[in-house]
């Protein structure tokens, strides 16, 4: 019986239509790819959604972390089945052992030859199951996680061997001048003390999803901090006299001065690790005891550039996208440094792109690297700021615009004069709320008039570090709790408050006894109404402003961490460390 085209699979389940798939077949024959490929890349379907058609297709049950399937058991020793290196080289994941025959999640489970390499590996046979390379390589990353601490075991191995051992690691750089960190250390590589712990520290810090890595120097000791879901740790710190040459180390993988200790010095650069590349940025600053190093991971296979999954509420969601979806206009994004500003856009910018818009971006620098978007980094030394690169821009015939930031009066009239002529600019800027970027962009030389005209949507976020799902504790909350909850939720109706539980943090191995795992961020999304517009254009009156908003149905910060406390991804710790209360 002849198999159904998987066009027509997809168009049946209701993800693609005829004109769709059309121009799906054209791009297929130009491009020469699969149709599956064709439509991912035209963003006229998920690679989800095609796996799940493909599944259909050929009788191959489809495995996502959703239905449970692609959850390797762990009593069964399948990490020596199949070793990590085939794993994470092939994207596949065994998932369970049952009568002699492995079943085995796989990108194409029509490749006669990797399930024949499979079967020599593993002396069984295969079950394929279907799902997506992405998704398979989050479930590596956590099913072969290692539980040994890196940095204690070169330590160790370094004062049984007395801290010598001194050679080149010249055989550990790729052609294109990249550290290759699983060459060095699931090798075992032989190399100097230092250079072994800096790589076990970036290895480490990569597995504990570590933004920023923190190495100083004191009078009497050394502290190794990493940054993970916003919060430093401390880790086993290397000894006195190794931290000059780790630094020496770091210094030299950045191109940066290693004779200069007396100035600050910023570099960067990348590593290969796990089949992916991350980039390091490098900041060196000098102290009273010594130079302080701080290295930020820019791991962008780690980001899912899902607006579903970021953290908007329903509502949220939508009215940022439909103001991301106007020809013309600003939308301006506030928080802090740190607060996830650049993961958002560039998740509006992931769903809204697409072949009939030319979408730019002007960045400093550019953290998230996108196919199918222009992004342009600035570089003040040679005169490309963000008002001069946004007034080229113009000339490039953009659709959509993204400024990295609004830092002065020049780039908030050049974004304001996009936006008047037919593009739609989307910035962020640095206050506490949204509602306050009005105030401020009017202290930047902004017309009240033109600000209400063009200003499409306000939002501010904060990230929240998100409860483990292993070990959270549920508890009946205070009374305090619950007044404070019936204030600020902002939730119309309520509900029943005798039955409302909340959760605090515990803390178990898979979360490394911290009790929280991952962040999520918070919103409050503004969409300017008609009645906001008056408002702006008679006195910009910031509490009008939000008055009107909430009539309108829109809520704070604190409002929108209550939904989050509500729904148990956070706790009210947490969630009150990270927003204010409206004065």
């Amino acid at each position: 019986m002849a198999h159904k085209l998987l066009g027509e699979i997809m168009i049946q389940a209701g993800w693609i239509d005829e004109e769709k798939l059309n121009k799906a077949l054209k791009f297929q024959q130009q491009q020469g790819c699969l149709i599956g490929e064709s439509l991912v890349k035209l963003h006229y379907a998920t690679e989800e959604q095609v796996a799940m058609a493909l599944g259909k297709q050929l009788s191959i049950p489809y495995a996502s972390k959703e239905n449970q399937i692609l959850n390797p058991e762990k009593s069964q020793g399948l990490e020596k089945v199949i070793p990590e290196k085939f794993a994470r080289e092939n994207a596949v994941i065994p998932l369970f052992i049952e009568n002699n025959v492995l079943a085995v999640a796989m990108t194409d489970p029509t490749n006669i030859m990797m399930i024949d390499n499979i079967k020599l590996v593993c002396g069984m046979e295969i079950q394929p199951f279907i799902s997506t390379r992405a998704q398979i390589l989050k479930v590596i990353d956590a099913f072969f996680q290692g539980q040994t601490n890196l940095i204690d075991r070169v330590l160790d191995k370094g004062r049984e061997a007395g801290g010598k051992n001194e050679t080149s690691d010249a055989d550990v750089i790729t052609p294109d001048g990249k550290l290759d960190l699983d060459k060095v250390i699931i090798g075992e590589s032989k190399g100097a003390q230092s250079i072994k712990l800096v790589n076990a520290i970036m290895k480490q810090a990569i597995s504990e999803r570590t933004s920023d890595i923190h190495l100083e120097k004191f009078d009497e000791k050394v502290s190794l901090r990493l940054r993970i879901d916003g919060v430093l740790y401390e880790r086993s710190a290397p000894p006195t006299d190794l931290v000059e040459a780790m630094i020496s180390r770091v210094k030299i993988l950045s191109k940066l001065d290693i004779s200069e200790r007396r100035l600050p010095q910023d570099g960067s650069f990348s590593i290969k690790y796990q089949n992916r590349i991350i980039e390091i940025r490098v900041s060196v600053c000098p102290t009273v005891f010594g130079e302080k190093l701080v290295m930020r991971i820019l791991d962008r296979g780690s980001v899912e550039l899902n607006v579903k999954i970021i953290g908007f509420e329903q509502r949220q969601m939508d009215d940022f996208l439909k103001a991301a979806s106007a020809p013309n206009g600003l939308i301006f994004l506030t928080g802090p440094t740190g607060s996830g500003k650049t993961t958002t856009l560039n998740a509006v910018l992931n769903t809204i792109k697409s072949p009939e818009l030319n979408i730019m971006t002007l960045e400093d620098p550019v953290e998230i690297k996108m196919e199918g978007i222009s992004q342009v980094q600035v570089k003040p030394a040679i005169g490309l700021t963000m008002a001069s690169g946004l007034r080229s821009f113009l000339r490039q015939d953009p659709d959509v615009i993204l400024v990295g930031e609004v830092r002065d009066n020049e780039t908030a009239e050049a974004c304001l004069k996009a936006a008047m002529t037919g593009h739609l600019v989307l910035s962020t800027l640095h206050t506490n709320s949204a509602l306050e970027a009005i105030p401020r962009l009017i202290d930047m030389g902004i017309e009240k008039y033109l600000l209400a005209s063009t200003l499409l949507c306000l939002a501010a976020q904060r990230l929240v570090r998100q409860l483990c799902p292993s070990c959270k504790v549920p508890y009946r909350p205070s009374q305090a709790e619950i007044d404070q909850f019936a204030a600020e939720s902002m939730l119309d109706p309520l509900p029943d408050l005798t039955k409302m539980t909340f959760y605090k943090a515990a803390g178990c191995p898979k979360c490394n006894n911290m009790g929280y795992k991952g962040r999520k961020a918070i919103y409050e999304v503004y969409f300017n109404t008609e009645a906001m517009k008056r408002i702006i254009y008679k006195d910009a009156d910031v509490q009008k402003i939000a008055v009107e908003a909430a009539k309108s149905g829109a809520w704070n910060l604190r409002a929108s961490g209550w939904r989050k406390v509500f729904a148990g991804i956070t706790s009210v710790d947490d969630m009150m460390s990270v927003t204010v209360t409206e004065r």
